[in-house]
């Protein structure tokens, strides 16, 4: 099974070394610097389920790759417009797309882009980083890529790839009968998490230190979760005791991506997170009063930063 994985970079070069570690034939679609990085260093990670360093085959960005069995997204949601054009030539009429991209707006884009029948629904539940050697470093037991096709069900194709998959060393591949329910619960859990630590600019623990803070972090999650509902994918109830517990807990270091994305001064998942958070709620009548503070909150960052003001 060949698989063309867009991006080397922390998910991305994650997955596609374990991959290759098991003998699959895998190509990266990577940027200039990241292809010279490769060619010079190969691609080198750490973890506690074996540590790896091996050449790889890479090629970049908009020259000709190899037709593949599955290309893997792995990119950030604001690069989706770079990511369509880089992977389209590669796309052939059986290739299957696995985005693993933070939110939901991303599918139907794809949709519109190459098809419904090519583009699988998937998540993925990795705590990786991408050091500044450009080494990659795995820091826990965390390793499982969920997938599944848009309508359900768990067809011939993914259960090949989960079958092809499963010999890495570090990755759990799990066929979903239900991708689009699973990448909602994931909505709400990230919308809320994302929303919250963004607009206290702090994380969980330090956001629900006061009753005030809890209140607010409850009220969020009940808003998506109604957002969520009301789509058509009502998140169960053992699912959001869970996420009550974690979003209470004084104790918690948990932070987001995007709070530091921000806290570094980069570009952020905002608009395809909270953005799509406040439409949806417009859209269903729903008080959208606290996820459009977030969002205002994390927009008014970005024009900051595009003013130069950071």
């Amino acid at each position: 099974m060949k698989v063309l994985v867009l991006g080397a970079g922390a998910i991305g070069g994650y997955l596609g070394g374990r991959l290759t570690e098991a003998g699959l034939p895998v190509t990266f679609l990577v940027r200039k610097r990241r292809l010279e990085q490769l060619q010079r260093d190969g691609l080198r990670l750490t973890s506690s389920y074996g540590d790896l360093a091996t050449p790889v085959d890479a090629v970049l960005t908009g020259e000709e790759a190899p037709n593949p069995d599955v290309a893997i997204l792995t990119c950030k949601a604001y690069e989706l417009d770079s990511a369509i054009a880089a992977i389209r030539p590669a796309v052939g009429p059986d290739t299957a797309i696995l985005p693993i991209l933070n939110g939901i707006r991303h599918i139907d884009r794809l949709n519109a882009e190459f098809g419904t029948e090519r583009v699988l629904g998937g998540t993925v539940q990795i705590s990786v980083t991408r050091q500044a050697d450009g080494s990659i470093r795995h820091m826990n037991d965390w390793r499982w890529l969920r997938f599944g096709e848009q309508a359900g069900g768990i067809s011939e194709r993914v259960a090949a790839i989960r079958d092809a998959f499963s010999p890495a060393k570090g990755l759990e591949p799990v066929a979903l009968d239900d991708a689009m329910q699973e990448m909602w619960e994931k909505f709400v859990h990230l919308a809320t998490a994302a929303g919250m630590t963004c607009l206290m600019r702090a994380n969980v623990g330090q956001a629900v230190r006061t009753q005030e803070g809890k209140a607010l972090f409850r009220r969020f999650l009940e808003v998506t979760a109604d957002v969520a509902r009301h789509a058509g994918h009502p998140p169960p109830e053992d699912f959001l005791e869970r996420y009550r517990k974690l979003f209470s807990d004084p104790a918690s270091k948990y932070a987001t991506s995007m709070l530091r994305d921000i806290e570094a001064g980069n570009p952020t998942e905002g608009e395809h997170i909270l953005g799509m958070l406040v439409e949806r709620a417009r859209e269903y009548g729903i008080d959208d009063t606290l996820p459009a503070a977030a969002y205002a909150h994390v927009k008014a960052y970005e024009a900051r930063r595009e003013d130069g003001g950071l």
